[in-house]
C-alpha cells in the first residue's frame, strides 16, 4: 500500500473559496493522481480563518481527494465542503461528493461510471445528483504530453433553491478533450474543456475550461495556480451564465 499525504502551508481565501462558485463540472483529469504503481493514492486539506474589523468573516474550506489503482481498475472518491460567511451574508456554501470507477479494456480504452452529489446555495442549487458512463480515450502519451478524451451519458436530478421550488431531470452527454503538459520536473501544465448538451435540447448546454499550473520550488513544495471558467446557457433564475475563477496557493507533500 502507498499513501501520499498532502497538507496546505499557505492558503488564500480564494484558494478553497473562489473555485466552489463553478465547481459544477468536476475536472476528472486533473483530479486523477498518476501513479506506476498499484495501491493506495490520498490527499486532505482543511483550512479555517476568522477576521473581524469593521466586520467579522468567517471561512472554512475542507477537501479530500482518495484512490485506488489495481492492474485494471481505478476507484475514485472526491469530497470537498467550502464557506465563507461574513456581514450577514453567505458567499460560498458549496457541498460536493463525487463517486468513479474506470475499468482499463485495452491500452487505449477505458469504461468509466459515475455518480456525483452536489449542492451550492449561491448558485441556488439546492441539489444535484449525476449518474453516468461511457468510454474515455488515450489520444496521446510520452514523457512530455498526455492527451486524453471521452463521451459519456449521464442521468441528471436538480432542485433549485427558488420560491418555484423547481426540479430537473434531464439526459446530458458529457464530452470533454484533456492534456497533460509536462515539459521537466518542475512544471506541468493542466486543461480540460467539458461540453454538456442537453439531449432532448442541444440550446441548453454548459461549457467548462480549467486550467492548473503546478510549479514545483523544491521537493516537496510547490505553487499551484488554477484558472476556471464556466458558461451555462440555461442557469437558476437570477444567477449569470458567465461564472470564472482564479486561485493560488503553495502546497507541502510529506
Amino acid at each position: 500500500m502507498r499513501g501520499t499525504k498532502r497538507i496546505c502551508l499557505i492558503l488564500l481565501v480564494c484558494c478553497f473559496t473562489s473555485g466552489t462558485a463553478v465547481a459544477q463540472i468536476v475536472n476528472i483529469e486533473k483530479s486523477r493522481m498518476q501513479s506506476d504503481t498499484t495501491g493506495w493514492l490520498g490527499s486532505a486539506g482543511a483550512a479555517l480563518s476568522l477576521i473581524k474589523n469593521t466586520q467579522t468573516v468567517f471561512s472554512a474550506g475542507v477537501d479530500a481527494h482518495l484512490q485506488y489503482k489495481s492492474e485494471k481498475s481505478l476507484y475514485l472518491i472526491l469530497a470537498n465542503y467550502g464557506f465563507l460567511k461574513g456581514a450577514g451574508n453567505k458567499f460560498v456554501d458549496n457541498t460536493f461528493l463525487h463517486l468513479r470507477y474506470n475499468y482499463k479494456l485495452n491500452s487505449l480504452i477505458r469504461w468509466e461510471v459515475f455518480t456525483q452529489y452536489q449542492k451550492n446555495v449561491i448558485t441556488k442549487i439546492k441539489s444535484r445528483y449525476l449518474m453516468g458512463t461511457g468510454p474515455r480515450f488515450k489520444i496521446l502519451s510520452n514523457k512530455i504530453i498526455r492527451m486524453y478524451a471521452a463521451s459519456l451519458i449521464m442521468f441528471e436530478h436538480e432542485k433549485e433553491s427558488t420560491p418555484a421550488k423547481t426540479e430537473h431531470n434531464d439526459i446530458r452527454s458529457s464530452t470533454y478533450v484533456s492534456f497533460t503538459i509536462t515539459p521537466n520536473n518542475y512544471l506541468e501544465l493542466i486543461s480540460t474543456s467539458f461540453f454538456q448538451p442537453r439531449l432532448n435540447n442541444l440550446s441548453d448546454f454548459r461549457i467548462l475550461n480549467q486550467i492548473g499550473v503546478i510549479a514545483k520550488a523544491g521537493k516537496r513544495l510547490s505553487l499551484r495556480i488554477n484558472w476556471n471558467y464556466l458558461y451555462d446557457s440555461s442557469p437558476v433564475p437570477g444567477i449569470p451564465s458567465d461564472n470564472y475563477a482564479f486561485s493560488t496557493g503553495l502546497e507541502y507533500e510529506f
